[in-house]
């Protein structure tokens, strides 16, 4: 199985952030993946509009599976792209793709930056892990580690025990997918693989990078210029997952 994933597009109604998206989806569009998953802040400002425009760009022959970020809105997301009634409740979902469970978490506080998972998603989630045994992937926007990156990392999941002791009850998880960071990286959390998506909309800098040590009130540590980049991960027979990283030009 391959996975395309991919992360924090901020549509916003402008040109370029609609033209990076255009593109990434263009070169899946030659690909036979066998499911795309984009880890939140799909839109910028959580707009009807945004999510409008997100139901026409985001489109593949194999299942789009999405779960919000912090510039998501709830109920705007449940409706411009779900098409389910509106409702500020957690949006938490699951889908089996070829066998392969994907559980979509919602770690978004409304209003904030920061990420936790409520504990009825933590409850829901203990709950779709324990209807098989076949490999599964867990998504959710904030990762809920450190990665190196300080303004992100100071807005990173919280609360992270609750879902570390899910995942040492359910081994079948082969990895753990996020966004947020705005830059594709890899660690662990909990004896299992994270895999984090780099941002189509721009891309974080480490600060030991040029720029990398500016604050939120600088514009953030934020490159624009870079091009958009995605991931695809290969599920292997054996339960392992590699990750590899591809750079779209426009």
């Amino acid at each position: 199985m391959i996975i395309a994933h991919l992360s924090d597009l901020h549509l916003d109604g402008e040109a370029r952030a609609e033209e990076r998206v255009a593109a990434v989806m263009g070169y899946l569009a030659g690909l036979a993946v066998d499911a795309v998953v984009v880890t939140g802040d799909i839109a910028d400002h959580g707009a009807a509009a945004e999510y409008a425009r997100a139901a026409e760009l985001l489109k593949h022959p194999a299942p789009v599976l999405v779960c919000p970020g912090n510039h998501d809105v709830r109920a705007e997301f449940r409706a411009g792209l779900l098409g389910l009634p509106p409702s500020d409740e957690p949006i938490d979902l699951a889908q089996e793709v070829g066998g392969v469970l994907f559980a979509m978490c919602d770690s978004t506080i409304p209003g904030r930056g920061a990420g936790f998972l409520a504990d009825e998603t933590i409850e829901w989630l203990d709950g779709v892990l324990s209807g098989g045994d076949g490999p599964a992937f867990v998504a959710f926007h904030h990762p809920p580690v450190a990665v190196g990156m300080p303004l992100v990392d100071a807005i990173r999941q919280s609360g992270e025990e609750r879902l570390a002791s899910v995942l040492r009850r359910h081994p079948r998880v082969a990895a753990l997918l996020a966004g947020h960071v705005h830059t594709g990286a890899s660690t662990t959390f909990a004896g299992v693989p994270l895999r984090i998506a780099p941002g189509v909309v721009s891309s974080s800098l480490l600060p030991v990078e040029p720029g990398g040590g500016r604050g939120w009130d600088e514009g953030g540590a934020l490159d624009h210029d870079w091009p958009p980049s995605l991931l695809l991960h290969v599920l292997h027979d054996d339960g392992r997952v590699t990750t590899h990283h591809r750079v779209v030009s426009r």
